[in-house]
């Protein structure tokens, strides 16, 4: 009796046994995704990213020097004008009495030139007959420059009150498009005060600005290529103009890029991302590690990457990044320069999943 309980025991504790073994052996059904590795550059690629803004090349906004009430404005915004012609007028009531004014002095002057001109030429004819005195030469002659003299003054305050007339015309420097128009009929101009904004849309320029940890890798006549933002168009430009000097700009240097002509759309105040080219160099110069951005996860406002991990599955890590370089990023910490990083899947990639490098 004693023998067959313990040959029971030995089938009853082979059988959970096997068992056992059985479920340790749950085949894995997980889909497998293919997907493509590489592993991080160690060149700064070779683009310096910075943001701008499009702008034409010639544009200015107009002011008077003088103070009046608007008389009429002339044109609207986006209207089409030519080099001359009349945009804004300004009440001028007191510069044309001035100019009335300044014209009977004229006049006067005049009269009283051409009289002492007169009283010049013949006491001289007399004084060389000797039949003037040196002091009444001398008088004539006194006489004569001094109403001279005053006849220019009169002139040259005449040009003075045209001068001034002329800011009660505003006209345009040149041919463009209206852009900004600040006052109103019966508004009141002040000396500097922007009126009309104008632009000659022909050509069009980015204003970028770099900050100074960048700014002496960039120099002026490189080509560049420019991202208009707003409808993602490639163009290229060239490096015109490179500051010294932060003193206006708020700590970031202004670098002025002239574009090519192009049949691309653009407008001023367009936001642009500018692709400077700098100066390769390799990680054992300055550490740096790349990867593309479009290989980047984000969620929130956490970025990471996929990663191959144990047993080929994709292991999401979390990074934090640097500066742009292009189409690449700085890594600062979570990814080793020799380790593999997913950069495309034939599907839809998730923490854990099995995956298969093609």
């Amino acid at each position: 009796m004693k023998n067959t309980f313990k040959i029971l025991a030995i089938v009853t504790l082979i059988f959970v046994t096997s068992c056992g073994k059985d479920k340790t052996k749950i085949a894995d059904n997980r889909e497998i995704v293919a997907v493509q590795v590489s592993t991080p550059t160690s060149q700064d690629g070779t683009f310096l990213t910075a943001s701008g803004k499009v702008e034409a090349v010639q544009n200015a906004n107009l002011s008077t020097r003088m103070m009046g009430f608007v008389n009429n404005v002339h044109v609207k915004v986006g209207q089409k004008v030519s080099q001359g012609q009349l945009l804004l007028s300004i009440n001028s009531a007191d510069i044309s009495a001035q100019k009335a004014q300044v014209n009977a002095s004229i006049t006067e002057a005049t009269a009283a030139f051409n009289n002492a001109e007169k009283d010049y030429n013949r006491y001289k004819a007399l004084f060389e007959n000797n039949s003037a005195s040196q002091k009444e030469m001398d008088d004539m002659t006194a006489n004569y420059e001094m109403a001279k003299a005053r006849l220019e003054s009169a002139n040259q305050m005449k040009n003075q009150v045209n001068a001034q007339l002329s800011y009660s015309n505003i006209t345009a420097p040149f041919n463009g498009i209206i852009t900004g128009k600040y006052v109103n009929k019966g508004d009141m101009a002040n000396p500097g005060m922007p009126l009309l904004s104008i632009e000659n849309p022909g050509l069009f320029q980015v204003i970028a600005m770099v900050p100074e940890s960048e700014i002496t890798k960039i120099k002026t006549g490189s080509e560049v290529k420019v991202v208009i933002k707003s409808n993602n168009q490639l163009l290229k430009g060239k490096v015109t103009e490179v500051s010294t000097s932060t003193k206006n700009t708020g700590g970031q240097y202004l670098v002025k890029v002239i574009l090519d002509k192009t049949d691309v759309k653009l407008l001023s105040g367009m936001f642009t991302s500018v692709q400077f080219p700098i100066e390769q160099a390799t990680k054992t110069e300055n550490g740096l590690i790349l990867i593309p951005k479009s290989a980047l996860v984000k969620q929130g406002q956490l970025t990471g990457i996929y990663t191959i991990g144990n047993e080929n599955t994709a292991i999401l890590r979390w990074l934090r990044i640097g500066k742009s370089f292009g189409e690449n990023v700085e890594i600062l910490s979570g990814l080793s320069s020799n380790e593999q990083y997913i950069i495309s899947a034939e599907s839809k990639l998730f923490n854990g999943a099995k995956v298969a490098i093609q």
